[in-house]
């Protein structure tokens, strides 16, 4: 369980930002530790914004949703700098599926956090091939907190911290939930990508 560090935040103490970052694979309830970090800070008075990547439109088009259904109030942007036009005043600034945003996230979380605010940052980890996705190995290079949470292997029930896509798509990004992905432990996630390399191609992909 993550506790948040005590700030001092008396008269002539200021205010101190910093970056957390929550990462792991797919169902690991990434989205959820969020959720719930944010709402302690709404229930503590906090001003509190939260963003994520106006393409992932999966559960709601505005919200950032868990796959356990619980949700809480956002604001979809195409671009990370957006963010700081956005989030002035605020003591805590949420960014849900970071993964998705460019390199410029890490110099906007950089930016907020010396202003004074804490960063909470949640995203996967690693791609569909088990690569470090996006801007999320410099995020955890530059927090001072960082959390990997961990989801259960459909194959094995071993702790899983892979996203193995069952899709045949190569495409980087690919939204999609049970029904294209797969929470995998590493034997099981070699396992599978073995299988899918020594699949036959389609008549219809070698005729392309």
């Amino acid at each position: 369980m993550f506790i948040e560090p005590r700030v001092g935040t008396g008269p002539g103490v200021a205010r101190r930002g910093w970056i957390e970052v929550v990462c792991g694979s797919m169902f690991s309830g990434k989205t959820e530790e969020l959720i719930r970090r944010l709402n302690r800070a709404k229930i503590a008075r906090q001003r509190v914004e939260i963003f994520k990547p106006a393409l992932d439109t999966r559960y709601h088009a505005e919200d950032v949703v868990s796959h356990n259904s619980n949700s809480i109030r956002s604001t979809p942007v195409p671009v990370a700098q957006e963010m700081l036009l956005l989030a002035g005043g605020c003591d805590v600034v949420g960014v849900d599926e970071a993964q998705f945003f460019d390199e410029s996230l890490v110099d906007v979380c950089v930016q907020l956090a010396n202003g004074g605010t804490r960063v909470i940052v949640a995203g996967l980890d690693m791609d569909f091939l088990g690569k470090p996705f996006g801007p999320m190995p410099a995020l955890m290079a530059v927090a001072e907190f960082v959390t990997k949470v961990h989801a259960i292997c459909v194959c094995c029930g071993e702790i899983a911290s892979y996203s193995f896509r069952m899709a045949a798509s190569e495409d980087k990004i690919l939204l999609g939930e049970t029904d294209v992905y797969e929470a995998r432990c590493r034997h099981c996630f070699q396992e599978g990508m073995k299988e899918k390399s020594s699949e036959p191609v389609s008549k219809s992909a070698s005729a392309s």
